[in-house]
């Protein structure tokens, strides 16, 4: 029986241990991502005035061209790292380059981990020339780019076009530090589409605002916060005006999932909750509402708990600035309607708070002043993330 090939033509991957943070060799957190030929590029990085030297030496290469292979590391974030950190950047694409056989410049740089610390360069450059990149090394690179996160995230997607198959692939990490307006935290999603780069950049900017730009865990965002696409035509699918707009929808798709794995999985998580808004004055003003729900502390802890306090809900979105009345607003919460059209609806608290005890929750709020809309996604807060966090470095 044939088996269905699902990573993109040209892409292979793998990862090494370094100790990167521990010294001790014992977890694999080094990975390199490659590409056999030269890649049109794309990246959205940390909206965080404090920005990571990896960072700042990937937006560079982008500026210069097409990306051959990417190359990121855990433990350590390589941030507020001052003139060492940025030789340490440029000292990992150098490393990678050797071994991929292509110039430093045509490498991206990524790290997540603990901040203010210095990377042992030694260890990691050790470690990349151990690496051997195959198609099947893409859960190994998953893994290696995990820091509090409980499981990789990989996921896989195609299209077909013209009767021939654009496949795309992603990878993530994420558990906390994740919050709108800013790209995601590290995530990195290769296709053997051909893109023009300058369609490609405008692709990545829109996936990330429908995907890692709609959820949030905890409010904050990174200093290292990248994600990377990279395309290197392999499919032969000539990118016609219509072959643009699938491997749009197709990137955007392996985004979404992605985004919905990162929260899934956010620390201390024990729920998912969505945020429909419609009815907006604008998109915009019903992005603001979601995303304000999404992060309200005051709701997360009302849906941790199971309790039935829907008011929240209403208050949350009308701090958000978006334009609210709630003279015309409804609430639906687990299909269950608390209210409408500016009036509270007779309900049976039970009934809510076995709604709330779901894992995965809806929440639709109509405001009745447009045809604005928008979804986020967020999660409730619990002790367990205090603790997570409380000992991250320890």
């Amino acid at each position: 029986m044939a088996v269905t090939r699902t990573v993109p033509i040209g892409f292979s991957a793998g990862a090494a241990k370094a100790g990167v943070k521990t010294g001790v060799a014992d977890r694999l957190d080094v990975g390199l991502i490659v590409s056999d030929r030269p890649c049109a590029a794309a990246g959205v990085f940390t909206t965080n005035q404090v920005i990571a030297a990896p960072c700042v030496i990937t937006r560079k290469h982008l500026e210069r061209g097409s990306l051959r292979a990417i190359v990121a590391n855990s433990g350590i974030a390589n941030a507020c790292t001052g003139e060492e950190g940025d030789r340490a950047a440029l000292a990992m694409a150098g490393a990678a380059a050797g071994a991929v056989g292509c110039e430093p410049y045509e490498i991206g740089v990524a790290s997540t981990g603990v901040i203010g610390w210095q990377l042992p360069v030694d260890r990691i450059a050790k470690a990349i020339d151990e690496i051997r990149a195959s198609e099947a090394g893409f859960g190994d690179f998953a893994r290696a780019i995990m820091t509090t996160d409980t499981k990789p995230k990989l996921v896989t997607d195609s299209v077909t076009i013209d009767g021939k198959t654009v496949r795309a692939l992603g990878v993530a990490k994420g558990a906390g530090m994740i919050h709108p307006n800013m790209a995601t935290l590290l995530s990195f999603v290769v296709t053997d589409a051909a893109l023009p780069r300058s369609d490609l950049q405008a692709i990545v900017r829109a996936a990330a605002d429908r995907s890692f730009n709609a959820i949030s865990v905890d409010g904050d965002t990174s200093t290292n916060d990248t994600l990377l696409v990279l395309a290197n035509g392999a499919s032969g699918v000539p990118p016609s005006g219509n072959a643009v707009v699938q491997v749009a929808r197709l990137i955007t798709t392996v985004c979404e999932r992605l985004a919905h794995e990162i929260v899934a999985d956010g620390e201390g998580v024990t729920k998912v909750f969505a945020v429909h808004v419609s009815g907006a004055a604008t998109d915009e003003d019903a992005k603001r509402a979601a995303r304000t729900i999404t992060t309200s502390n005051l709701v997360k802890t009302a849906i941790h708990g199971a309790d039935p306090n829907w008011g929240r809900i209403i208050a949350a979105a009308g701090r958000s600035g978006a334009r609210v009345d709630d003279r015309r607003a409804s609430i639906r919460i687990g299909g269950i309607d608390v209210f409408r059209d500016g009036a509270p609806v007779r309900f049976e608290p039970a009934d809510l708070r076995r709604a709330f005890e779901q894992k995965d929750i809806d929440i639709e709020l109509r405001l009745g002043l447009g045809s604005g809309a928008a979804l986020a996604w967020g999660t409730d807060l619990s002790a367990e993330y205090v603790r997570i966090n409380a000992d991250y470095t320890t």
